[in-house]
């Protein structure tokens, strides 16, 4: 279950100039445009957890998707003070995703509150895949960062438990969300290797064209969408739905 600690909603303190390791601009730009992804991924998905609370059928429900969303902006605080510790302005640093997750909201806007469920389990999952398989490719410092923002991302049992109940409630629920999530995915992958083709930083991580060593080449580019195909399976399966 996703680390429920609520974050600290004080301001914060000037974060201390920070620098990367690798002395490379192109390495510079990556990190700075997945540290800006990332950022708006947690954002949004704090928005779209604390708006499916409010669709919640009992006040159980609504407290547990409020946790959930407030673990959610807990990372993006992390990242926004990383970012602004790199002296970038996060704001800026996250604004060239915005039509990207604009246009996967579109296209993945769940017609009740499972399929809301489904879609935060599924979907936050499948982006925290891909970001973990670019973190692979980054200093120490920043793939920390990376894998302590995406803990707990789509790993939530409460989804599952209420998942698998209106499944034993009603059978036939199974076979419109084993669709719903199959969508999910393609969507999911589609917009992945957009992000990674559209920008030339995470694009250069990716392929370790920033003087780091060897990236990855296609066959590799291959495995990382099998494995995360594999993940989306197995997740799918602890929902008791078919992939």
């Amino acid at each position: 279950m996703a680390d429920s600690t609520p974050p600290d909603d004080t301001p914060s303190a000037p974060a201390p100039d920070v620098t990367l390791p690798v002395d490379d601009p192109t390495y510079r730009e990556g990190v700075i445009e997945l540290l800006g992804v990332i950022a708006y991924g947690e954002l949004s998905a704090f928005e779209r957890l604390a708006e499916d609370a409010t669709l919640a059928p009992t006040l159980r429900d609504k407290a547990e998707l409020a946790q959930m969303a407030n673990v959610e902006l807990g990372h993006f605080l992390g990242l926004r003070d990383r970012l602004q510790a790199l002296g970038v302005d996060p704001y800026a640093a996250m604004e060239p995703f915005e039509d990207t997750f604009i246009r996967f909201h579109a296209k993945t806007a769940p017609a009740d509150w499972l399929e809301g469920l489904v879609k935060a389990f599924v979907g936050d999952g499948l982006a925290a895949d891909f970001y973990r398989e670019i973190a692979a490719y980054l200093d120490v410092d920043t793939r920390a960062l990376v894998l302590e923002s995406l803990a707990g991302t789509g790993d939530s049992q409460f989804v599952v438990a209420r998942v698998r109940g209106a499944i034993e409630a009603d059978p036939k629920v199974a076979g419109r969300l084993a669709l719903w999530g199959r969508r999910l995915m393609g969507e999911a992958l589609s917009q992945a290797q957009l992000v990674a083709a559209e920008h030339d930083g995470l694009t250069a991580v990716l392929v370790g064209g920033s003087g780091r060593g060897a990236g990855m080449d296609l066959a590799a580019i291959g495995r990382m969408f099998a494995r995360m195909t594999e993940n989306h399976a197995a997740r799918m399966a602890e929902l008791g739905l078919d992939s």
